[in-house]
Order: structure tokens, then C-alpha cells, then sequence
């Protein structure tokens, strides 16, 4: 299968999940479900779902039983774009060519849409209606990832230190502290846990987290060109914003952040080699990761 097909049959099943699960938000106030929805349903690339089902499958096993807790972790990627958007952070006004879910619903709202998308993840996360064929030990660990990846030590200690240190000097050391904990550390976790999935054991596992590691630093320095280079009509937000922030660009430089994606991708890719043929599809994610435009 190409991976043109692979995105849009893996995006459309990844949506079905979700609205499935938003089916069971029946009490929820209508103002913040559709503050959720609004963010969740907003022709995301649904990237890091499909990671983890890709992973899964690379790996030899069949990817239903994870598509409640992938759908999770893009309810968890949802929610810190709503909160990066608002005025008190990064103070955007577009997000993937709509505007932002504050600039619609209001500052207080987008943060408790924020919540609610964060809470509700952990909670399909711990119900047995949607992950009752996966084994408690399993769940256990899988949960362990994802918290630990989003929570303090990793998306959210990042996002702190891009804050912090935003307008200032700063050194390579905080600018790869930035990028390994608020966007690499939620890809990492979404294709662990698709290895965990799938039955990976110890030294598999180990390459796993190598390939994520190295896409997610990929993806990010990506997104550093991109505001740096990008189209905003295509990125669909606004661009040219980064310039007092942490990013490959300031400290290496255009050319260098370039040949620094082309080897980190040459890296992910020669970690997953072991699959063989499976790992077609994550070899081609890898590069599609790194020749996007939005």
C-alpha cells in the first residue's frame, strides 16, 4: 500500500473512533463539547495516532484494540495546541487555516476545552467499554508512557521552557531540551506504545524509540523551517512568529537544520530496518515527515 492511501484509510478510521467516543460525551455542556469538537475535527494530520497504528502493525499484529488509546493521545496533542494558541503563550490567531479555538469560543472556554480534551483522553484511556481487550498490565504501562511523555517531565516541561526562555539568548543544550520534550516526547510515546502493542520485545523496542526519537526531532526542526520558509496559506497559521524563540534556525542556521532533518530521517530509517518489508510504511512516513509543507 502506498502511504497516500495508508494516511487517508488511517485518518478516516482514527475520525470514526473519535466520534464514537465524543457519542458518549451526552451530559457535556453544548458550548464545550463544540469547543472540543472544533479543535479535534479540524483536518488535523492525526500524525501521531496513526504512528502508533502503524508501529503496531509493522510489528505483525492487527491495530484495533489500540484505536481507543491512539485516539487518546490526539485528544491529549489537541488540547496542548488550544492552550499554545492562547494569548497568555504563543498568542496565535490561526490554526490549521481556521481560527483559533479562543478567537471563536472566548479565553475560558478554550482552556477548559483544553482540560476537557486532556481529562476525557485519561478517561477513554480507563474505560472498559473501549479498552477492555487490552490486558491490565499492558493498559498499565501504556497509560505510564503516555502520562509521562505529556505531563511534567516531557510535553509540558517543554512547553515551560520554551515560555521561559522565549526573547532570549538561550544555548543549543535548552534548545534541545525544548524540541525532545515539547514535540518529540508525544510522538516518542505514540510509537511505543504501538510497539507495546504489537508485541515488541526489549531490543525491538529500543529501535522503536530510536525511529521516534529521531522523526520527532526531524518533525520539529521541520516546523522551524517551515516558519522560517513556509507558505502561510499553506502551513495554515502565522509564520515568521518564532524569531525570539528557541529553534534550529537561530542556533544552526537554515542550511544546517536541513541536513540535520535529512540525517535524522536517514537514522529513523535505518532503525526500523529489522521489519524488512513491514517497515515500508514507516520509512515512508519518516520522509514524509520531512518533505511536508504544513
Amino acid at each position: 500500500m502506498d502511504l497516500g492511501t495508508f494516511l487517508h484509510d488511517k485518518r478516516i478510521i482514527v475520525d470514526n473512533v473519535l466520534k464514537d467516543i465524543f457519542s458518549s460525551l451526552q451530559t457535556t455542556p453544548g458550548m464545550l463539547r463544540d469547543a472540543m469538537e472544533y479543535s479535534l475535527f479540524s483536518s488535523g494530520k492525526r500524525l501521531r495516532p496513526v504512528l502508533a497504528i502503524a508501529v503496531c502493525e509493522a510489528n505483525g499484529k492487527a491495530s484495533d484494540d489500540l484505536l481507543p488509546i491512539a485516539c487518546a493521545i490526539e485528544m491529549i496533542h489537541t488540547y496542548s495546541l488550544i492552550h499554545d494558541d492562547l494569548p497568555s503563550i504563543d498568542n496565535d490567531d490561526i490554526r490549521r487555516g481556521k481560527p483559533t479555538c479562543h478567537k471563536v469560543f472566548g479565553d475560558a472556554i478554550a482552556v477548559l476545552a483544553g482540560d476537557g480534551l486532556l481529562t476525557e483522553a485519561f478517561r477513554i484511556m480507563t474505560d472498559s467499554h473501549f479498552t477492555y481487550r487490552i490486558g491490565p498490565k499492558i493498559l498499565k504501562q501504556i497509560i505510564f508512557e503516555i502520562a509521562s511523555a505529556a505531563g511534567a517531565n516531557g510535553m509540558v516541561g517543554g512547553q515551560v521552557m520554551d515560555v521561559l526562555y522565549d526573547g532570549k539568548e538561550g544555548t543549543k543544550n535548552i534548545l534541545n531540551f525544548i524540541h525532545m520534550h515539547k514535540t518529540t516526547a508525544l510522538i516518542r510515546a505514540s510509537v511505543r506504545i504501538g510497539a507495546i502493542t504489537g508485541g515488541a520485545k526489549v531490543k525491538e523496542l529500543k529501535k522503536f524509540t530510536k525511529y521516534a526519537e529521531s522523526i520527532g526531532l526531524a518533525f520539529q526542526i521541520t516546523d522551524d523551517l517551515l516558519d522560517a520558509e513556509g507558505d502561510e496559506e499553506v502551513v495554515g497559521k502565522r509564520l515568521k512568529k518564532d524569531s525570539g524563540k528557541q529553534t534550529y534556525i537561530k542556533h544552526y542556521g537554515i542550511v544546517a537544520s536541513k541536513i540535520r532533518v535529512e540525517q535524522l530521517i536517514e537514522e529513523a530509517i535505518e532503525s526500523v530496518e529489522f521489519l524488512g518489508e513491514n517497515s515500508k510504511i514507516l520509512s515512508d512516513l519518516a520522509r514524509y515527515i520531512c518533505n511536508r509543507v504544513a
